[in-house]
């Protein structure tokens, strides 16, 4: 929100106060209390005036500050919160005439005693970010309304990422942001996942601790800060130092929530009957039939919308008119290896036998009058399930459950969005707090019965809505995009945002949403598709198998779904650095290289884990460019090598795409095509990409719970390279690019791509080595 005319003057009718001096502290063991009056205190007649801003310091864990931007301290504190995991302790606070001075690990905050307003965070012998004259203030406009506002410095060269899945340009600089989740599509500057959230490149991240409304002035309305304002008293946030992307990150979601473990089949492909199109039985196993005989891979199948009766989402029950014996279809799919997939939402149509239960009992969320809060969008009459009432929440997962008794796997968890703030929550819950924790509430009901229900690491939800903390509830896909190149680009801009906003794991729909693509996009979304974290076919009003595109398109179906698979070895070691450590398996180059500036505005390229660079290709005619960093990098599919540093031009057909291997890397390849679920280990090929002198790598191959079932070491000491395995019987490694060499522990077999040894036992030596 913006609350100035220019640098200079304010809009109409609003008043300011800012903090100008600190009249006195209060240290306590852990935390650090400053007084500071919004005009100087030239004698005893000043003090009789105010108003007077309370800031308080403290530190929920190292390198991260909370602070608290006090006016009034007489508010009624208001639900909902989010949950946050803060330890008090290892805070060191200091009080002398010049500063005072709070400390959290390796990050402090000076505030100045001494002359005009100012306050510093600082980190590695360096100030990061702080605020000096008229940054933190209270702001009251002429229609009463009362807001805290805080500004932080930007400094030259430094770029502010993250604020949720946000389909404009990646580097938020120069953006107005506004907090708050719409159903607004991919195109637009709503957002279906807002997070109070940004990343900087300057070693911090800063976290907003308000789940309602916040308003984002992103180097925009004073080009040198970052500004963030809540209506109200009050204004909680906590700086959290890094110094890297991924340390910012790692701490973030310390604090917020870790994603959860998802299970290993939901990294395969997942087909969808599209959302308004005329399906039965017979059209689904049409479907799983056609996949089947062109030797397609499938993992899921989705039900959309119609698996239930129109006007009676959600009441959960099949429609009996197409659907006549939903245990026996589920049986029948089941018995194909295939995992189900319904579509969920928490509104209660009026006609949804739902509705009268919900009502009578007190489960859907009310008026201030009492009556039950209705409308006719999306659903005539619909209603909302009142998700802060306990019982409510238990009557809708028994739904659920029944759906489960009956062999469904999943939900998508779709809608959450569109929450009213005219409204009463059961247990007293602030609607404006509310509108954007809703989906919270929603998805964690879902997502705690599935684990429940089916154990940890096993379940998994396909949600379209999302607010800070949901990561915790995967997986989450971009929502309504467009079938065009440029909602494909759209869509990868999201999921890199929402990447930097702690999630993660990210998808979207192949192909677009909205439309039908033509052959060519639809061939070019696949190879991005299926390098994502997750990958499923899915559209509105028409089907997306691939041979009513054309046979070409089964091809390359084929060929990204088998390799995925292959990589599923590589994925899952990705996916343990995101559950452990906060790390999104999908990652914007400036994440993975921060000290390259080139990488800084980069939007339409990532890295799937840390060692491969994916970038789409966005044109028909396959032209494309992307920036490869230092380093001699790899084609995966080819084994060419490419020389970093710069920019590359290059036109790939539709069975390709720039897929890089790392300078020194070593991805793991499994030997099954088939399915994404399988012993990794066994028959496992290491591919080894151009290994420094000295190198030494180690590789941990996962079973499908993300346990390590097997650990490889390879190293390179001149022209020698050694591999040696634990708990591994029949593996093999290739020298990618290697044009000779002898093996000891091993057998040579010709490759295409270099230097192929099929291990006899647990260690391999290739001497000789030379790249061809």
């Amino acid at each position: 929100m913006r609350f100035t005319d220019g640098y200079w003057m304010l809009q109409d009718g609003v008043r300011a106060s800012y903090p100008v001096e600190v009249l006195d502290v209060q240290a306590g063991p852990d935390s650090l209390s400053v007084y500071a009056p919004t005009q100087h205190i030239r004698h005893r007649g000043d003090l009789l005036k105010g108003p007077q801003l309370t800031l308080t310091y403290t530190s929920p864990m190292p390198d991260v500050i909370g602070v608290t931007v006090t006016h009034f301290d007489g508010e009624v504190p208001r639900d909902p919160r989010f949950r946050l995991a803060e330890e008090r302790g290892g805070v060191e606070v200091t009080v002398d005439d010049e500063a005072a001075v709070l400390t959290s690990g390796a990050l402090s905050v000076r505030v100045a005693r001494q002359g005009p307003w100012r306050v510093d965070f600082s980190a590695g012998g360096r100030v990061i970010t702080g605020g000096g004259a008229k940054t933190t203030a209270i702001m009251e406009t002429g229609d009463g309304k009362h807001y805290i506002r805080e500004q932080l410095d930007l400094g030259v060269g430094h770029h502010v990422y993250g604020l949720g899945e946000r389909f404009g340009p990646l580097v938020k600089n120069g953006q107005t942001v506004d907090i708050w989740n719409a159903d607004g599509g991919t195109a637009s500057e709503q957002a279906y996942k807002n997070v109070p959230f940004y990343l900087t490149d300057a070693g911090y991240g800063v976290f907003v601790d308000h789940p309602g409304h916040v308003s984002y002035e992103v180097a925009s309305e004073v080009v040198t800060r970052t500004q963030f304002s809540v209506q109200g008293q009050s204004l909680r946030y906590f700086v959290i130092y890094g110094p890297t992307p991924k340390d910012i990150l790692r701490k973030y979601t310390a604090l917020t929530g870790r994603p959860a473990r998802v299970p290993a089949w939901s990294y395969g492909l997942w087909l969808s009957t599209s959302f308004t199109t005329s399906y039965d039985e017979e059209t689904v196993s049409s479907f799983i039939d056609g996949m089947a005989e062109r030797d397609l891979p499938l993992s899921v199948f989705h039900f959309d919308c119609f698996w239930m009766r129109e006007f009676h989402w959600c009441d959960f029950e099949w429609d009996p008119r197409t659907f006549p014996d939903p245990e026996g279809m589920l049986r029948r799919l089941k018995a194909r290896g295939l995992k189900i997939c319904l579509w969920i939402n928490p509104y209660i149509a009026q006609r949804s036998k739902l509705f009268e239960e919900g009502k009578e009992r007190g489960f859907l969320v009310k008026k201030p009058n009492g009556d039950v809060w209705q409308w006719d969008k999306w659903q005539p009459g619909m209603g909302l399930v009142d998700f802060t009432n306990p019982e409510a929440r238990e009557w809708y997962a028994a739904k659920l459950d029944a759906l489960l008794d009956m062999g469904v796997d999943c939900f998508k968890t779709d809608f959450g969005e569109r929450i009213p703030t005219d409204v009463v929550y059961f247990d007293g819950s602030d609607p404006e707090r509310m509108h954007n924790y809703y989906t919270y509430l929603y998805n964690e009901t879902v997502f705690e019965l599935l684990r429940k229900r089916r154990g940890e690491g096993e379940a998994v939800v396909f949600a379209r809505s999302a607010t800070a903390g949901s990561q915790a509830f995967p997986v989450h896909w971009g929502g309504d995009c467009e079938s065009t190149f440029e909602a494909m680009a759209e869509d990868l801009r999201g999921g890199l945002s929402l990447s930097m906003s702690g999630f993660g794991y990210w998808s979207h729909d192949i192909g677009g949403f909205e439309g039908t693509p033509d052959p060519a996009l639809f061939k070019r979304w696949i190879a991005f598709g299926l390098l994502s974290s997750h990958s499923r076919l899915h559209g509105s009003h028409s089907y997306r198998v691939p041979w009513l595109f054309d046979e070409e398109a089964v091809d390359v179906l084929r060929l990204f779904t088998r390799l995925k698979a292959r990589l599923m070895p590589y994925i899952l070691g990705a996916a343990r650095e995101t559950y452990g450590e906060g790390i999104p398996m999908m990652r914007s180059m400036v994440v993975e290289f921060p000290d390259d500036p080139a990488v800084s505005h980069l939007d339409r390229q990532y890295m799937l884990g840390g060692d491969l660079l994916v970038a789409p290709v966005f044109s028909a005619d396959g032209d494309t460019a992307y920036y490869v960093p230092e380093g001699t990098w790899t084609h995966v599919l080819t084994g060419e090598p490419v020389e970093g540093g710069r920019w590359v031009r290059e036109r790939h057909d539709f069975l390709s795409v720039p897929l890089l291997a790392r300078p020194g890397s070593v991805i793991p390849m499994g030997a099954v095509e088939e399915r994404p679920d399988y012993d990794y280990a066994d028959g496992v090929t290491l591919h080894v990409y151009a290994p420094a002198d000295g190198a030494r790598v180690t590789t941990e191959i996962p079973d499908t719970s993300g346990e390590v079932a097997a650990t490889f070491t390879t190293a390179r000491d001149g022209d020698v390279v050694t591999v040696t395995a634990e708990n591994a019987a029949n593996w093999r490694v290739l020298l990618v690019g290697v044009g000779s060499g002898e093996a000891d522990g091993g057998t040579i077999v010709p490759n295409d791509q270099g230097l192929l040894v099929e291990a006899a036992g647990p260690t391999v030596t290739i001497r000789g080595v030379s790249q061809a």
